[in-house]
């Protein structure tokens, strides 16, 4: 009880009134803002599930075209699209600061939320079961043990280690259709290769090779062999080929290919420019365009840049001090807007505040929380050179002030 008072006492003191300005900030108030606002979105959902009344206490809120299916696929959402996005911040050792102390127990609240979601015995018990949506979203509760497998995977018990294996076996039972939903059974056979367990070499290499096929140049994929101009290639398609294939080369797995590693490279390559794409879409008031499937998404649009800045492989042409800016910005013009949570502090359905009317019929309040992909780069010590380098003018900022800006082209690889 003493424990619960004083977790509730920590997070209680990292409520956001509403979003900081970020006008010429100083770098440690960026940072400050960054953990502040990521800490908003994840607290009420690892609060309450590692006491096991997420679905009890989490109004399920469905878009006004819902396609029918169980509406408790909102909780796999929820809490993979979440893990996936806080785990990075999660890897940095414990310290005494005010962000290290809310760090250290966000990371033991989502241990027990880890626990409670393979439990069949616990009301937080996920919908692995039924419905092909938890494919999906349990790639991304794999992607969350990828990225942060000694303060997530490491930790948990052989029982709890033992449930997540199967339930993520199980769902071999789902056969992804030909679009970006290949990356999802890929990324979880690749958790279970990297965990040392058993694992589906054709659901893998299926999704690589049908990925690149479908490269349409100029650093864009297309889902499936149409093309879509919306942000799939940033919320699946991008990082998780990239992953996938980090996973491959670490681990010796060739699966028949010629070059992991030259794949690997190639993939960045393409990653980098379709980076070089997003950072030119935000406007200089810090918003961008809403178009194609899913624009309630809001910040996840921005995933590859984050994953980039925290993995160290920005491209040349982007620096840190412009990344960080211009991120910030986009944090500060989207999340101003109070009806973006509930009064509860759940995220609600829409883009820049409360419009469930704008939802997709796959979208619930749960699918929101890929947000938190834009805030990969928390990753990264507060003393790393993207928190401490000179903020800079992103291109739209530099074009409409009248400043030089950097020719663009497309490119072949």
């Amino acid at each position: 009880m003493q424990r619960r008072n004083f977790i509730k006492a920590v997070l209680a003191s990292t409520a956001v009134s509403g979003a900081p300005s970020i006008a010429n900030p100083a770098p440690a108030n960026e940072r400050q803002t960054w953990s502040t606002l990521l800490v908003k979105i994840a607290r009420p959902v690892l609060s309450a599930m590692a006491n096991g009344t997420l679905q009890k206490t989490m109004t399920v809120e469905l878009s006004p075209i819902w396609d029918g299916r169980d509406r408790r696929v909102t909780y796999m959402e929820c809490f993979g699209r979440l893990m996936a996005g806080l785990s990075p911040w999660l890897t940095l050792p414990d310290d005494t600061t005010a962000e290290g102390v809310k760090r250290r127990t966000l990371r033991q609240l989502a241990l027990e939320s880890f626990a409670h979601s393979v439990d069949p015995q616990n009301p937080d018990y996920l919908l692995w079961r039924s419905e092909g949506q938890p494919l999906v979203d349990s790639a991304y509760f794999s992607n969350a043990l990828l990225r942060a497998p000694n303060q997530l995977w490491s930790p948990l018990g052989n029982t709890t280690k033992a449930r997540i294996i199967s339930e993520l076996k199980l769902l071999r039972r789902v056969t992804p259709p030909i679009n970006n939903w290949l990356l999802f059974a890929a990324m979880n056979e690749t958790f279970l290769l990297a965990a040392g367990e058993q694992y589906d070499a054709e659901r893998i290499r299926r999704a690589i090779q049908k990925i690149n096929d479908w490269y349409a140049g100029d650093g864009w994929y297309s889902d499936g062999p149409r093309f879509h101009f919306d942000y799939y290639n940033s919320y699946v398609i991008h990082p998780m080929l990239f992953e996938i294939l980090e996973v491959l080369e670490r681990t010796g797995t060739g699966l028949g290919f010629a070059s992991i590693k030259d794949l690997k490279t190639q993939a960045l390559k393409r990653m980098q420019r379709y980076g070089e794409h997003l950072e030119r879409i935000i406007s200089p008031e810090g918003t961008f365009s809403p178009h194609g499937r899913s624009s309630t998404y809001r910040t996840a649009v921005f995933q590859p840049l984050a994953l980039m800045a925290w993995k160290k492989l920005l491209p040349a042409s982007l620096s840190e001090g412009r990344i960080r800016a211009a991120i910030s910005a986009v944090h500060k013009r989207l999340f101003a807007n109070p009806t973006n949570f509930t009064p509860d502090g759940f995220l609600t359905l829409g883009f820049a505040g409360h419009h469930p009317e704008i939802a997709d019929r796959y979208s619930n309040n749960g699918s929101m929380y890929i947000t938190t992909e834009s805030f990969l780069a928390l990753g990264l010590a507060a003393s790393d050179s993207f928190w401490t380098a000179p903020a800079e003018d992103w291109t739209t900022r530099r074009a409409y002030g009248g400043e030089p800006f950097a020719r663009d082209y497309a490119v072949d690889y």
